[in-house]
């Protein structure tokens, strides 16, 4: 086991301190470390998104980003997405529209959609499949989770 490092970060809102090896990935450190399960482990090489985050606004595979790079970062995982009174329009759309199946990949789907709608509220479908390509579903299909951000477009444009 090697040395240990000492990281200070943002994840959902609360400032958080780890002890993490050089070589471990952040998505690692939230799983076994964190118990922040939410992110999924797919592919641990960055190709199918079931471990997508926000850092710093932005969203990127944690299979990816080492954990000693998330020193001084911000991060929003999908266990921020949902208050503790009511789910995000994203998810109750996901639900009602049969957007999901097997569960790995929609964690990934829901933050890759969050970022979109928090960035541009009125997607066109193209850039919404071109935002979620960085996910990969192989239950599902596409055609419903990109129905399920047009409606949580609408429903949240309704709500402003």
């Amino acid at each position: 086991m090697g040395k240990k490092i000492h990281v200070s970060t943002t994840i959902n809102g609360e400032a958080v301190e780890f002890l993490c090896e050089a070589r471990q990935s952040f998505l690692e450190v939230l799983r076994d470390t964190l118990t922040l399960t939410g992110a999924k482990e797919g592919c641990n090489n960055g190709n199918c998104g079931a471990c997508t985050v926000l850092m710093n606004g932005v969203p990127v595979d944690s299979c990816l980003v080492l954990a000693v790079e998330a020193d001084g970062a911000e991060f929003e995982t999908v266990e921020s997405i949902a208050t503790e009174e009511h789910l995000h329009p994203l998810q109750e759309c996901f639900l009602e529209g049969a957007a999901l199946q097997c569960g790995i990949c929609t964690p990934g789907f829901l933050v890759s959609a969050k970022a979109l709608l928090d960035n541009q509220p009125e997607p066109t479908e193209e850039e919404i499949r071109f935002e979620l390509s960085g996910n990969l579903c192989r239950c599902t299909g596409y055609d419903k989770i990109v129905r399920a951000v047009q409606t949580a477009s609408e429903r949240m444009k309704e709500v402003k």
